[in-house]
C-alpha cells in the first residue's frame, strides 16, 4: 500500500516522501519539491494549508524566491488572489525596493520587491517552502511593510523553531504543514526525519 493509500487524511502522510540532501552542507537539509510533482501530495498539501489558513484574510500572496513561488502561486490561486514575486536582487526590470538579508547558510544577500507594488494596507501573506533561521522572511516582511502593507500571515512547508520564528509566532498568524508539537517539528528541529530510513525516490513518481 503506498502512502496515498493510507488513512486517514490528516496524517500528513506527503511530508514522508520529502528527500534528504545528498550533496553536502552547502544545500538545504532536504528537498520539499518531492511533494510537488506528486499530484495527490500537492493537492493534499494545498488542501490542509487552506484549512489551516481559514481565518487569515489576505489580499495577495507574496512567494520568496524561488521555492516559495511554488507554494505561494498555489495557495494564491486556491484563494482567489494575486500572486507577488519577491525575487533575488538584480532580477526584476521595474523599479525596486531592496533589502539585506541573511540567508539559512550564513550568507548576505539582498532582495527586491517591485516598488510600487500594491496600496497602502494592503494584506500580504507571504509564502516560503521552509523557514530555517529566518532571515530571509526577516527581509520580506521589512520589504512588505516599508510599502506600507500590512503583513497578514506567513506559511510554509515547515517553520523551525528558534528565537526568530517564535517571535514570528507571536506576530502573526503562521501555518504550516508541519504542526507545532509533532513530532515531524521536533524532527524538523534537529534537521533529520524518521523517514529518511525508508526514504524511496519512486514514492513521489507522478501517477
Amino acid at each position: 500500500m503506498t502512502p496515498q493509500e493510507k488513512g486517514p487524511r490528516d496524517d500528513r502522510w506527503y511530508l514522508n516522501i520529502m528527500a534528504p540532501n545528498t550533496k553536502g552542507a552547502q544545500f538545504a537539509w532536504l528537498d520539499p519539491t518531492s511533494i510537488y510533482i506528486n499530484a495527490k501530495a500537492f493537492n493534499d498539501l494545498l488542501d490542509d494549508l487552506m484549512a489551516d489558513l481559514d481565518g487569515v484574510e489576505f489580499d495577495v500572496v507574496a512567494g520568496l524566491d524561488a521555492m516559495g513561488f511554488v507554494l505561494g502561486a498555489a495557495l494564491a490561486a486556491r484563494r482567489g488572489v494575486g500572486f507577488l514575486p519577491i525575487r533575488k536582487a538584480g532580477k526584476l526590470c521595474v523599479d525596486t525596493d531592496k533589502v539585506e538579508f541573511d540567508n539559512y547558510s550564513g550568507r548576505t544577500q539582498d532582495m527586491e520587491m517591485r516598488l510600487p507594488a500594491f496600496a497602502a494596507g494592503t494584506r500580504v501573506l507571504l509564502a516560503d517552502q521552509w523557514v530555517e533561521t529566518g532571515g530571509t522572511m526577516d527581509g520580506a516582511i521589512r520589504l512588505v511593510q516599508r510599502q506600507k502593507g500590512v503583513v497578514a500571515g506567513l506559511v510554509a512547508i515547515a517553520i523551525e523553531d528558534n528565537d526568530r520564528t517564535m517571535g514570528y509566532r507571536k506576530t502573526f498568524p503562521c501555518v504550516s504543514a508541519v504542526m507545532p508539537g509533532s513530532r515531524w517539528q521536533a524532527e524538523c528541529n534537529t534537521q533529520t526525519l524518521s523517514s529518511f530510513d525508508s526514504y524511496r525516490p519512486e514514492l513521489a513518481f507522478p501517477y
